[in-house]
């Protein structure tokens, strides 16, 4: 054997084997894992015969957090030039183009339709369980080293053949990979049975908010409770009747010992708040009880006219994209339920040009009030009720996605470890 033969060999036999931190007790003797490239997994892009006349078609948009969301039957002759990828029942599609969002799909269809993919995705049919290497292509490692590769900026992507390349931990025998990807099936079924029970609230919630409230031109709800059953119809009032507008301003990074202020502008109303210290002069301040909505957005954007509700007394400074209501006349919660995305603010959405609701646009708004308080205080206490238990069960979705993130860390080797 050659001295470079003998170095070589002697690199490979010093190279840590790769253990995962919890392994099941069958496969605590068997052999470490090895890291493959994906195409030692995968058939990457198989070819096919040809489409078939017609087909669901899966483009970019149609596939969200593992799901497919939409269903579009098309026509070959129809079909857009990127429709190639014939699907087969247990190929995995993976996003190829913005592939950090992790949009992928496992196809296992339960009806005997035929399924094109867009190129897009990569095709990607298993060579070993195909469930296990779904699971493989969202653990951490693997995507942060295929967003190393992508290009583009708008846009980032990576082509199928540097995809193939990007190597993943495999366990050296099928009967591993299966039981890996069982137990990760399983809490990815009880994720979804939570979300689908988070869905049926929030359909819930709209059809009985469709029952509380008139529709438009009607004086009276479908749905009222027995109280009032006899309490008369319901006043339409402008909005400036019952409440006072007031715009936000720009912010600037003042230092003032008057904060921290909540920093309110539309990524907090979509999702959470920010906190800094700013002066409070020359500021919009929000209280306790006020509505705060969003005034500005781009074309078909799904912030416009959102609205968030100030029930601490924490200090909130809102921005110039958004408005403060503050009720004078009406019950605060009761109008945030009334005001959030409602259609008449939605209808000034052109789907071309950003939407800028003005402050005459809000003001005039024409709400319809039930003229006692007692009813409006009844409605939003219902309302915050379901509200309350929609965002209970939402976190514990959220506790599980947590807790299969913190399954998957201990389930694949860490290679960065194994080479410390």
């Amino acid at each position: 054997m050659s001295n470079k033969t003998k170095t070589t060999a002697t690199k490979e036999e010093a190279k840590p084997a790769l253990v995962p931190k919890l392994r099941f007790p069958e496969f605590r003797d068997a052999e470490g894992w090895t890291e493959k490239p994906l195409k030692a997994a995968a058939h990457i892009n198989p070819s096919n015969d040809g489409l078939p006349e017609s087909f669901v078609y899966i483009d970019l948009e149609s596939v969200d957090a593992g799901k497919l969301n939409a269903k579009e039957r098309i026509s070959r002759a129809g079909a857009p030039s990127r429709a190639q990828r014939l699907v087969e029942r247990g190929d995995i599609i993976y996003q190829v183009v913005r592939p950090y969002q992790r949009n992928n799909l496992l196809c296992e269809f339960d009806d005997d339709d035929d399924y094109v993919a867009s190129t897009g995705y990569a095709q990607l049919r298993a060579k070993g369980s195909n469930r296990f290497l779904y699971q493989s292509i969202h653990i951490d490692s693997f995507v942060g080293k295929v967003i190393a590769k992508c290009t583009g900026s708008n846009y980032p992507a990576i082509n199928s053949s540097d995809l193939a390349e990007i190597h993943l931990p495999i366990p050296p025998t099928l009967p591993e990979q299966q039981r890996i990807a069982e137990c990760l099936s399983s809490a990815d079924e009880l994720m979804a049975a939570q979300a689908r029970k988070v869905d049926a609230l929030k359909t819930h919630k709209k059809g009985l908010m469709q029952q509380l409230f008139p529709r438009e031109g009607e004086t009276q709800p479908r749905l009222r409770f027995p109280e009032f059953q006899n309490a008369g119809e319901w006043e339409v009032q402008r909005l400036d009747e019952l409440a006072r507008y007031e715009n936000g301003k720009a912010h600037e990074n003042d230092i003032s010992e008057n904060g921290p202020y909540i920093v309110v502008n539309s990524k907090f109303i979509s999702t959470e708040g920010e906190v800094r210290k700013f002066s409070n002069e020359a500021f919009c301040v929000a209280d306790e009880g006020d509505v705060l909505m969003v005034l500005s957005d781009v074309p078909n954007g799904r912030a416009i006219a959102k609205c968030y509700f100030v029930e601490s007394d924490d200090l909130y400074t809102v921005n110039q994209r958004i408005c403060r209501i503050q009720p004078t006349k009406v019950n605060g919660r009761f109008l945030f339920y009334v005001l959030n995305r409602n259609s008449y603010f939605l209808d000034f959405d052109d789907g071309v040009k950003q939407t800028n609701l003005r402050k005459e646009d809000v003001v005039g708004f024409p709400l319809c009030v039930p003229p006692q308080p007692d009813e409006q205080q009844k409605i939003a206490e219902c309302l915050s009720s379901l509200d309350a238990l929609i965002t209970a069960e939402t976190q514990k979705h959220e506790a599980l996605k947590t807790h299969k993130k913190g399954l998957m860390q201990q389930l694949f080797p860490s290679v960065q470890e194994a080479a410390a």
